[in-house]
């Protein structure tokens, strides 16, 4: 922005991401997050004091439990620990996290940071179709640290009507990363689950990063890492996948983001903006 001083060392990552084997890299913690070894609970007792991992609501706080460190790392919640808002017109977030943006979908555009936009037709896989249900309507981009809960939720009542897979880079959606690297979201390998409510279509948007060497819904498993740079879509719309308000929908193996897309029957909580903490289950916004 004009006037804006340059942070030349976030520039100068930006600009390093650019040329570092993001797939390699991920693909190789892929595998050493899998592994059992002796040195696995050490591991995790370094992750919980380094990010400070809050493991009141865990349901299985016993780090020996868990024989591999993803284990852990897409570890489950006391039920009770995640209350879901039970108005019937209430939109929930599907996750813990930090809003990154939320506002309008403006001329098809989607606003990232610091002035950069990038296309909605591009975050979709370039599916024109798509695009034009969400024309004019919302969008929600929340950030998962690596210190946060990492299963996704419903955030209504909802069918699946399609998933597609569109393979890219992988940087880092680190705060920093969605300043300095201009359609982070619509370059990064990413998972697009278009549902059907009563109130619209409604789209999550499961966004892949460095490190995140795996994303994987309830419905169909572990869906990367693929092979091969082709979109791959799977067709639902003759199927009966109901998913209830709250309900468990997939996850990431290692942080990322999820972007939630509506039409404008949704509007957001006043406070869903830039920075605020989320968690799971609350409102963040209601169909009128």
């Amino acid at each position: 922005m004009p006037g804006s001083a340059i942070n030349w060392p976030e520039r100068l990552k930006g600009w390093l991401f650019h040329i570092f084997p993001h797939h390699l890299v991920s693909r190789t913690i892929f595998r050493l997050t899998r592994l059992k070894t002796p040195l696995t609970q050490t591991v995790i007792h370094w992750f919980i004091k380094t990010y400070q991992v809050k493991m009141d609501d865990v349901a299985e706080p016993n780090v020996a439990a868990y024989p591999t460190f993803n284990d852990f790392f897409v570890r489950a919640l006391k039920p009770e620990a995640r209350p879901i808002a039970a108005a019937a017109n209430h939109l929930v977030s599907p996750v813990d996290g930090t809003v990154s943006q939320a506002g309008d979908i403006t001329h098809d555009h989607l606003f990232q940071a610091k002035g950069h936009f990038y296309a909605l037709s591009d975050l979709l896989g370039g599916d024109e179709l798509l695009a034009k249900m969400f024309s004019g309507g919302r969008f929600a981009t929340i950030y998962l640290a690596p210190h946060d809960y990492h299963r996704i939720h419903m955030p209504t009542d909802a069918r699946l009507k399609k998933m597609i897979h569109v393979p890219g880079r992988l940087f880092s959606v680190q705060p920093w990363t969605v300043r300095e690297i201009p359609n982070l979201f619509a370059r990064n390998e990413r998972l697009v689950c278009l549902f059907a409510t009563k109130f619209g279509p409604m789209a999550m948007i499961l966004v892949g990063a460095i490190n995140v060497a795996a994303i994987e819904t309830v419905w169909s498993g572990l869906v990367t890492p693929p092979r091969g740079k082709q979109v791959s879509e799977f067709d639902y719309s003759h199927t009966q996948k109901d998913f209830r308000k709250g309900q468990e929908m997939g996850r990431f193996n290692m942080g990322s983001t999820v972007i939630l897309l509506t039409t404008d029957k949704a509007l957001w909580a006043k406070q869903l903006k830039h920075g605020v903490r989320v968690r799971m289950g609350q409102a963040i916004g209601a169909f009128r």
